[in-house]
């Protein structure tokens, strides 16, 4: 099942993703809820990031040919975590905003779960119950400042950072997926979730052991070898296996105007 989450006309709904066509539910994916009987198609919705996190918990260095391709660092002992905030997602199709100044903005495909109750201090066994499904998102980073600070929070947090989308899937095998990169129809990262050094199950209990996750937070897993800049006018699209493909355009920001968002 994939779910959505999309605006039709001056109207916010959740749906069902049935071929070319979404039927509308009453309430959302993370509560009780049933169909209202309302096909739209989809050529008519445009949609929204999938879910509104409290907070994205991210995942550096969880793929060996990407702690590799940074230099000779060695394996984390430990997941690498930190936090992508609320303001920073967007949905498909929206604009990845350069910000003003940005020296290197690059992007990062993975693979990320959305979170469907809260779940604090599970272990690797339980953590599939508390998975409603998988996205696609883009871990845009700018990378300059990522090196300049050497800590991450600065280059993580700009606005329009964390493209997200386009559905949650579910009744996938997460640590067996596809995940591509692809700028302007290049395709520059390949690899399979089966290479993650810390699984999906391993990253959610290690997280919920110190903190928290709500329904609707998203744990993403870290990003493969092949990550690169993108600059005003190019396309970005993030593949991954039964999920979809996750398409946004990017545009400098030509002044210090606050970015729009749509969400």
């Amino acid at each position: 099942m994939k779910y959505v989450r999309f605006r039709h006309n001056e109207s916010v709904k959740y749906g069902i993703l049935d071929g070319d066509k979404i039927r509308e539910i009453s309430g959302s994916y993370f509560d009780s809820w049933y169909y209202t009987g309302v096909k739209y198609d989809v050529s008519d919705a445009r949609f929204l990031a999938p879910c509104v996190p409290s907070k994205v918990v991210a995942v550096g260095l969880n793929y060996a040919d990407h702690v590799s391709e940074f230099g000779n660092r060695e394996i984390p002992k430990n997941p690498v975590i930190f936090v992508k905030l609320p303001y920073t997602v967007i949905g498909p199709e929206e604009k990845i905003i350069i910000p003003a100044g940005a020296r290197r903005v690059d992007f990062e495909a993975e693979l990320a779960v959305v979170i469907k109750k809260d779940c604090y201090k599970v272990s690797e066994k339980e953590a599939n119950e508390y998975i409603l499904g998988a996205t696609c998102l883009n871990d845009v980073t700018e990378r300059y400042i990522q090196r300049l600070d050497g800590q991450w929070t600065r280059a993580k947090n700009f606005e329009t950072f964390c493209p997200l989308g386009p559905c949650i899937a579910d009744g996938l095998d997460y640590n067996s997926l596809d995940v591509k990169s692809f700028l302007n129809g290049e395709l520059k990262q390949s690899s399979n979730t089966s290479n993650l050094i810390w699984n999906v199950q391993q990253l959610i209990s290690f997280i919920s052991e110190f903190m928290p996750l709500y329904k609707g937070d998203v744990v993403t897993t870290g990003t493969p070898s092949g990550v690169g800049p993108m600059k005003d006018g190019d396309v970005i699209e993030i593949v991954i296996e039964g999920v979809g493909t996750l398409r946004n355009p990017v545009s400098a920001q030509k002044d210090d105007s606050k970015p729009a968002s749509t969400q």
